[in-house]
């Protein structure tokens, strides 16, 4: 078998095959004794589609495609392949099957990928870590007693180790962020609407969730956007495509002089560890030697509110995914069949009224025009990406009492059940509480991997930009990337 060198991008593998110094066929044989070797001690991978995969590498033409021939994994969650596992990562649906493939997967073959299995993630992708009961904890290839994130820590591990250049993933509150910054990855959320969803489907999370990608290099990222931003007419969100090809201004960029505003303080008043808070110092004194306009400035949003409000939604969103389920089960469902934080989502969503719901809409909607108005002034908006590195594989995220809280969900009023969902995400909510802000607001945001700490854990920065803009991010990362900053 022919080994590849496996520390390069998507890009340039693909430029390997079209240049037929090497086939896909190869490329993928390489990436399977990757998983074979490293994901009995990553747990990366809970899929794989080998023959099928080769067989296609085989009688595919790749010519033309951008990504023509290279092997990527999908995520376990919201990007079905007909014929493959569509779990969720849930015991509940641990039997099921996609029967058709979905708009996003579609835009990836088309891109020329070939997919040859799916990542690990927490169930129904509610965790920033991954760990899953139906398929144990995903583990950090920088140190395997942490993890690599959640919800797409999976996808994380599988691209911080050489499994496939290239991961899908998906991001509804830090989810391609978090790994990415746990990981050392380049993990960009783009603007709502900007990449396919469906069929049948208009409003993940109410659009606060985005299916996009893990990457190892700003081009990767720049060349993904470009397969992947799409106008559909049956979507609920829609977002202009960058007609100039991200790519192609990457490669040529603008050189804009950006007027960027940093803050090292958590949105919903925890602790910033001081790694952290020295990954963003040290990116403010680059941008400044760079020229750039850099004011710390944080803007005036109710960080506690605004995350009370997503809870809310995600609520009322795993009630009705529930419902859902009950009816294909024809039967109830119970808490023997989920996982405990699971339960409490469902049940709670249960006691909130349509108003309530409306409600933690008009927070989103409220937020994103501060957002506006901020961008007025300032391009960008730099944070860490994360309060701190990668916590250890199995922390006990609640104590007693908020554990026996949730076991007895159902006992509480509405308010009290969202009071306990707030405990029981608070102790993870404190390592990650940067993510879920663009999510609500629609805007893009993007990981970058600029620091490593003395324990020598990868930890990113995160830069916000205004919805649409996803060509100033990609312009700063690749100025840091090309500047030799990235860790």
């Amino acid at each position: 078998m022919k080994r590849v060198d496996r520390t390069k991008d998507g890009l340039y593998y693909a430029k390997q095959v079209q240049n037929k110094q090497i086939s896909s066929k190869e490329l993928i044989e390489e990436s399977f004794r990757i998983i074979e070797g490293e994901n009995p001690l990553l747990n990366a991978v809970t899929h794989m589609r080998k023959e099928k995969a080769l067989a296609e590498a085989e009688k595919r033409d790749f010519s033309h495609q951008l990504f023509g021939g290279v092997p990527l994994l999908t995520k376990g969650i919201g990007q079905a392949l007909a014929g493959e596992p569509d779990t969720a990562g849930s015991r509940l649906l641990k039997k099921d099957v996609a029967q058709s493939t979905n708009h996003f997967v579609t835009a990836l073959e088309k891109a020329g990928f070939v997919v040859i299995g799916q990542t690990n993630i927490p169930e129904f992708a509610f965790k920033n870590i991954t760990e899953s009961e139906l398929y144990g904890p995903a583990r950090n290839p920088w140190n395997l007693d942490h993890t690599p994130g959640g919800s797409s820590g999976g996808a994380a591990a599988s691209v911080a180790s050489g499994m496939v250049p290239i991961a899908g993933a998906s991001d509804g509150g830090g989810s391609i962020r978090i790994p990415a910054s746990f990981t050392g990855l380049v993990g960009l959320k783009p603007t709502r609407g900007k990449t396919p969803i469906g069929p049948g489907v208009g409003r993940s999370w109410q659009g606060a969730a985005i299916s996009f990608a893990l990457t190892k290099s700003m081009r990767d990222t720049a060349a993904m956007l470009d397969v992947l931003q799409v106008v559909q007419p049956a979507a609920a969100f829609q977002t202009p495509l960058f007609e100039a090809g991200y790519l192609n201004r990457l490669l040529d960029p603008q050189r804009k002089i950006f007027r960027i505003a940093f803050s090292l303080d958590s949105p919903v008043q925890t602790p910033v560890s001081a790694e952290a808070k020295k990954a963003v110092l040290k990116t403010v004194k680059w941008l400044e030697a760079n020229g750039h306009q850099v004011t710390e400035k944080t803007p005036e949003i109710d960080g506690i509110q605004l995350m009370k409000s997503y809870y809310a939604m995600n609520s009322g969103e795993t009630t009705a995914m529930m419902e859902g389920i009950e009816k294909k089960l024809q039967r109830s469902v119970t808490i023997e069949d989920m996982e405990l934080v699971t339960w409490v989502l469902y049940t709670a969503g249960k006691s909130i009224s349509a108003a309530s719901y409306s409600n933690t809409l008009t927070t989103w909607d409220q937020a994103a025009e501060v957002m506006a108005n901020f961008n007025d002034s300032y391009d960008l908006y730099l944070t860490p990406a994360t309060a701190e590195a990668a916590p250890e594989v199995g922390v006990q995220w609640q104590d007693k009492v908020i554990l026996d809280q949730m076991r007895h969900i159902e006992d509480y009023s509405m308010d009290q059940q969202q009071e306990i969902v707030w405990n029981m995400f608070d102790k993870s909510l404190t390592v990650t509480p940067f993510g879920v802000q663009a999510n609500l607001t629609g805007q893009p945001a993007i990981s970058l991997p600029v620091h490593v700490t003395q324990n020598g854990l990868p930890l990113g920065v995160q830069f916000t930009a205004p919805k649409g803009k996803e060509e100033w991010l990609l312009e700063i990362g690749r100025s840091l990337e090309a500047d030799g900053q990235f860790s």
